[in-house]
């Protein structure tokens, strides 16, 4: 991809049933987001017609078999219509089998076409995870899908917004599970997948800082020994490597000097601890990325959000700040391969 060329970014639909559809109509509404990338969605033509409509949108649907199918639109809703959804046994608001059937066959496509370079990155709506189940979702989730169809083993979660990068060593776990699953060799590793993402978001030389557990990082073992016994080998195992790493730093004071510049990206231990800080700041401007893959992934960071679906009270803040960060990681990846 030469860097001067528009980014081309797939986006899936999400569940039919919650607000994806809206959101993505509600972003491609805005100019300034089609300028920046050609969007192409992967979903089904006749739900986003339906969304055109809810929303009042000024956007003509197009159904496409790609970006260069002589009907691509960049200033209409592209739509690879690749997903058949029975509209007779879909109703908004009430993921089931069907809508989330969908919403896989969204991913899978949409995941290949990025794999295969006809796309620079991936955008994902919000699926339900009991009706992907239904459908038949082997997985825990969204980002394990992706994963095997990447066929990558391990990923984490990152979150990203103007003022702060947080990676997280473990996710959507018990707090005491999450503790139990803490090992340096956990945490080198969060820091190993997190590398590939700064260098898309621009970070060649990033300065990392290992979030502490305990109160005042343990303060010398008075409250815990994990500081010592987990967090500081891992560390000092990582600064042999030539990384610039700090820590174990406070919970209390880690954020707030990374918001101050400090520090480019901060290891969160557990789920929580890494969440709060950047909802506090960015509530509806947060992104969530994905390390460990082999392509850009981003997603907004909330879910499909039933109870205001397909009543046009959806907001697209987060898709399109989904949206921007997928550019920024598209155009420096894509200046790495050529550099």
């Amino acid at each position: 991809m030469a860097s001067e060329r528009i980014p081309r970014l797939v986006l899936t639909m999400g569940d039919p049933s919650g607000i994806g559809p809206e959101v993505i109509v509600k972003a491609l509404c805005d100019p300034m987001v089609r300028k920046m990338a050609h969007c192409l969605i992967v979903g089904n033509a006749a739900i986003f017609r339906q969304a055109v409509k809810l929303v009042e949108a000024d956007l003509p649907v197009r159904s496409v078999s790609g970006f260069d199918d002589p009907a691509f639109d960049p200033d209409g809703l592209n739509v690879l219509d690749a997903v058949e959804l029975d509209l007779r046994r879909w109703t908004p608001q009430k993921p089931n089998e069907e809508s989330g059937r969908a919403a896989l066959r969204a991913i899978e496509g949409a995941t290949q076409l990025v794999l295969q370079g006809a796309a620079d990155a991936l955008v994902t709506a919000p699926i339900h995870k009991a009706a992907a189940h239904q459908a038949g979702l082997p997985f825990a989730g969204h980002t394990e899908f992706l994963a095997a169809l990447c066929g990558v083993t391990e990923t984490r979660l990152m979150l990203v917004c103007d003022e702060l990068r947080v990676i997280h060593v473990t996710g959507h776990m018990a707090l005491c599970d999450a503790l139990a699953a803490l090992t340096p060799e956990r945490i080198i590793k969060t820091v190993e997948l997190a590398l590939p993402v700064l260098s898309w978001l621009g970070f060649d030389h990033p300065r990392i800082a290992v979030a502490a557990l305990n109160p005042h990082a343990g303060e010398e073992g008075a409250f815990g020994d994990e500081e010592e016994r987990l967090l500081r080998p891992a560390v000092e195992r990582l600064r042999a490597s030539g990384l610039e790493v700090s820590g174990p730093v406070p919970a209390d004071s880690v954020f707030w000097r990374a918001f101050q510049g400090a520090f480019d990206l901060v290891v969160a231990l557990y789920h929580d601890q890494g969440h709060i800080p950047v909802k506090v700041l960015a509530f509806d401007r947060a992104v969530n990325v994905t390390a460990g893959l082999p392509i850009v992934r981003t997603s907004p960071d909330h879910g499909v959000a039933l109870d205001i679906a397909w009543q046009n009270r959806a907001r697209a803040t987060s898709l399109m700040a989904a949206i921007r960060w997928a550019v920024v990681m598209a155009k420096h990846r894509a200046l790495g391969r050529s550099g």
